[in-house]
């Protein structure tokens, strides 16, 4: 029997895992089949390239190329499928952060609503919607205003 929902979580902490590392085509690979929606709207970036021009036009990346943040998922729900090549998960998301100006603390806490499918055996995210509820100081990890997140709420 297949472990899916260790598989599954294996893609929620690879996504963290990987934008702490400032690997922005590392997550675009993730969502190469998916789209990644803002609160409130019905469309957002889909595909490869699309993530990856928006972590890349709205992440702060630091002399060492990473955002110097800690990216923690946690509380996943997940849900397969009858048929086994669908899921669903719930998950908590809490983004820590520090700089050299900036200690360490929770800049953002939310939920992820995140579909996946499961092609030729392997499992790959088929949606995510971001679901950010609580914000700290969000000003040494975006590049745009924190309204421009919260617009759709």
């Amino acid at each position: 029997m297949c472990d899916h929902r260790g598989e599954i979580e294996n893609l929620l902490y690879l996504y963290a895992e990987r934008i702490d590392a400032g690997d922005f085509g590392g997550v675009a690979d993730l969502f190469a089949h998916a789209e990644i929606l803002p609160p409130g709207a019905d469309e957002g970036a889909r595909g490869r390239d699309a993530v990856l021009e928006m972590y890349q036009s709205t992440t702060r990346l630091y002399e060492e190329g990473t955002p110097r943040t800690k990216h923690l998922v946690t509380n996943p729900i997940i849900h397969v499928a009858d048929s086994e090549d669908r899921a669903e998960a719930r998950s908590y998301f809490t983004v820590l952060q520090a700089t050299p100006e900036f200690p360490l603390q929770p800049i953002i806490a939310g939920r992820y609503e995140d579909q996946f499918e499961r092609v030729k055996g392997l499992w790959r995210f088929s949606q995510r919607r971001m679901l950010p509820e609580f914000f700290g100081n969000l000003s040494q990890h975006l590049l745009i205003g924190v309204e421009e997140i919260t617009e759709h709420n």
